[in-house]
């Protein structure tokens, strides 16, 4: 089926087969220089879905930007049929300054659906719903851990999903969490939109780290395959495991503050009772263990070397759904 239906961004068209990169600039830097945020589209000659591959919503998450990078430079972005689009980088201004948040202060991804006259980072938020998401049918939104903490290599989704539940089992990420939409967040506004949005979660902040861009890899080929997208030039590898879906999870927390000496244990199974890390004091009067509260994969962890009392230094699942151990 040949695909003659034009696609409209920020006022440019993009033809059936065309490429195209389109450059979003809705504010300068306080030098008065232009900051472009680049939009790359690729479109089949046959109709199909349309996709988006994002990241860097928070602009000091750069393994996200690393796995949209990488799908780019390996072409992977050239669709069987349908379109795809690619924003390696959402927050800009986050990215230059090795920043989370917007100038303003602001995490763009609280502040969505936007307004027109808001805040920057609500202006932002704005012409991505009404400029970009009324064409997309499907997307994928890359994160990774903030405030050193690393994430497992997980997709989010919200429960009672079926639809997501199916594109996760595609991706088949090693863990798919279940939690709650945020309110103001990107994937809430999707949701409410009608598109059909998996959260990758993998890695740390200002980090890149090339295992964790692979597996986010691997699951957009394999994304794109289950669409009937993916260019043939491509293989999608179909994983040996299939993906450990966790229903609840909690936080461990220090008990005490000092230096945090880590056992490295992300995304291992532990039992009850296990010893996950040491809190000491740096002049060496004390020792203290942190020990696992139950039975569970730790899907997160601190890599801090100094931690607070009551600071979050592991992610460890509670209930397991779908059959898993």
């Amino acid at each position: 089926m040949r695909n003659t239906r034009p696609i409209t961004i920020l006022g440019e068209t993009i033809l059936a087969g065309e490429s195209k990169t389109i450059d979003m600039e809705i504010a300068k830097l306080h030098n008065s220089a232009k900051l472009k945020i680049p939009i790359i589209i690729q479109r089949s000659k046959i109709d199909g879905p349309v996709v988006l591959f994002s990241a860097g919503i928070h602009g000091d998450e750069i393994n996200g930007t690393e796995i949209v990078r990488q799908i780019i430079t390996k072409k992977i972005n050239k669709p069987k049929k349908g379109t795809i689009i690619c924003i390696p980088i959402i927050n800009m201004f986050g990215f230059i300054n090795k920043s989370r948040e917007f100038p303003d202060g602001r995490d763009l991804n609280r502040v969505f659906p936007g307004s027109k006259k808001g805040s920057l980072a609500s202006q932002f938020a704005h012409h991505i719903l009404t400029e970009i998401m009324p064409i997309v049918d499907y997307a994928v939104d890359f994160h990774a851990g903030g405030a050193s903490r690393f994430n497992a290599p997980q997709i989010r989704l919200e429960p009672n999903n079926e639809a997501l539940k199916t594109l996760a089992d595609v991706f088949n990420a090693p863990f798919t969490l279940y939690s709650k939409n945020i309110a103001g967040s990107f994937r809430n506004a999707c949701q409410k939109s009608n598109v059909k949005m998996l959260l990758f979660e993998g890695g740390k902040s200002l980090d890149i780290n090339d295992e964790i861009a692979n597996i986010g890899l691997e699951g957009v080929k394999r994304f794109l395959e289950h669409l009937d997208m993916l260019n043939p030039k491509h293989n999608a590898t179909k994983s040996k495991e299939k993906s450990i879906h966790i229903e609840r999870s909690t936080w461990i927390r220090a008990n005490h503050s000092g230096l945090l000496h880590n056992s490295n244990s992300i995304g291992t199974f532990v039992k009850k009772g296990m010893v996950l890390a040491t809190i000491t004091d740096p002049f060496g009067k004390f020792e203290r263990k942190v020990k696992a509260p139950n039975d569970g994969y730790i899907i997160n962890a601190n890599h801090s070397p100094i931690v607070y009392q009551g600071d979050a230094i592991y992610h460890i699942s509670k209930t397991l759904v779908n059959g898993n151990p």
